[in-house]
């Protein structure tokens, strides 16, 4: 038992059985798997020396490394050959794995500032940064660099804008810059000098006269002042479009009519003539006149001129409202274009209260446009002083 003991001892101690003792690192010595001491070029040749497999285990190592049945090409000894080798056969596979994990996150570059237009400086386009927030939505009304001058007076200097569809746009700017240019545009009865002007893909200034008449009745238009028809009633004024451009009976049209006013609160007042309105009444005579062709687009030119803080508060909330209202029948009823309101105002606080969309226009084009949130939170000097009505800034009375 006590030489049994002593054996056991001598072989964990490296010693053989009957053999002398070795120690570790003479044993390390011996073993061919330890490269630390041998040359670089039998290092060399130890790293790279190939395995003999049998055809068997051949054959499932190639199965493994193509499962489809792909062919294993020995790669050239040429740096980089692999890579090229594997990124060729993803393309021949019209597999895209490569090149997303190769793939690095780019940020579009903003488009080239535009230069100023003929005549004009960097200097008086400065405050016009060109930035377009995006609505998530296709324009139903796009202005490509539209140009339009009345004589010496430059209006329109390549103005590029869009309306998104099912919302309520706004479009600001100081008197004078061209927004209800804007809107004569939009119906044809302007047309650009230069550029473009698109009412859901389609160019209006290349339309015949035919198709400009149908889509005109894509449109609603509310005026400054109403414009109401001074020897007609409130029912005749609101029933003129329907006897125009319809072909229904009184029935239907008093139907449709009497839906309008009641919905503008005016349902009580439809004998009353137009001087017998107050200017609040009258402009919702004229939005309900604007409404009773179940329009797409409804414009709306400074409704808020000549009303009272409370009045244009109230229309406000009304046109919000109506648009609501539109919006739920045109899904209900699947059509094809959503409902969308432009209103032409430089109220800041109607922009507040309704808008959903802002485009701020001066000197012919946007300076900046985008969701509401966005524009009353911008960092641009013009449209910081605009849209809080402050008197320092980039706008004088120059």
């Amino acid at each position: 038992m006590a030489e049994d003991e002593q054996e056991r001892n001598g072989q964990a101690q490296g010693q053989s059985p009957g053999g002398p003792v070795t120690s570790d690192a003479e044993r390390a010595d011996d073993d061919p798997r330890n490269i630390s001491d041998q040359s670089e070029e039998h290092s060399a040749q130890a790293r790279g020396a190939e395995v003999e497999l049998s055809p068997e285990e051949r054959r499932e190592q190639v199965t493994s490394a193509a499962p489809e049945g792909g062919e294993i090409q020995d790669v050239p000894d040429a740096p980089g050959a692999e890579s090229e080798r594997d990124a060729a056969a993803a393309q021949g596979r019209g597999d895209d794995t490569g090149a997303r994990e190769s793939r690095v996150s780019v940020v579009d570059e903003s488009p080239p500032r535009p230069d100023p237009p003929d005549g004009e400086s960097d200097d008086e386009y400065k405050w016009h940064t060109y930035k377009v927030y995006p609505s998530g939505r296709p324009d139903a009304v796009e202005f490509i660099d539209t140009y339009k001058s009345f004589g010496r007076s430059h209006i329109l200097r390549g103005l590029n804008m869009g309306l998104p569809e099912g919302m309520v746009s706004m479009i600001l700017g100081p008197s004078g810059t061209g927004k209800s240019v804007c809107i004569k545009h939009m119906v044809g009865l302007l047309y650009p000098d230069r550029g473009d002007i698109l009412v859901h893909g389609e160019s209006v200034p290349n339309m015949a006269d035919d198709d400009l008449f149908d889509m005109r009745k894509k449109f609603g238009l509310l005026f400054q002042d109403g414009a109401l028809f001074g020897s007609m009633d409130l029912y005749d004024n609101v029933a003129f479009p329907l006897r125009q451009h319809t072909e229904k009976g009184e029935d239907e049209i008093e139907d449709i009519v009497m839906r309008r006013l009641n919905e503008v609160g005016l349902g009580h007042s439809r004998t009353k003539m137009p001087n017998e309105l107050s200017g609040g009444m009258r402009k919702r005579a004229g939005f309900a006149r604007a409404l009773v062709l179940e329009p797409d687009i409804v414009l709306f030119d400074e409704p808020d001129s000549g009303l009272d803080p409370v009045r244009t508060a109230l229309l406000g909330e009304l046109i919000l409202e109506i648009h609501r209202d539109m919006m739920d029948e045109a899904k209900e009823k699947q059509r094809e274009h959503l409902p969308t309101f432009c209103v032409i105002t430089h109220d800041i606080m109607s922009a507040r209260r309704v808008a959903d969309y802002i485009n701020v226009l001066w000197k012919g084009r946007i300076v900046e446009a985008g969701p509401a949130e966005d524009m009353l939170n911008s960092e641009n000097p013009f449209i910081r002083q605009f849209l809080s009505g402050e008197s320092q800034g980039p706008l004088t009375m120059d």
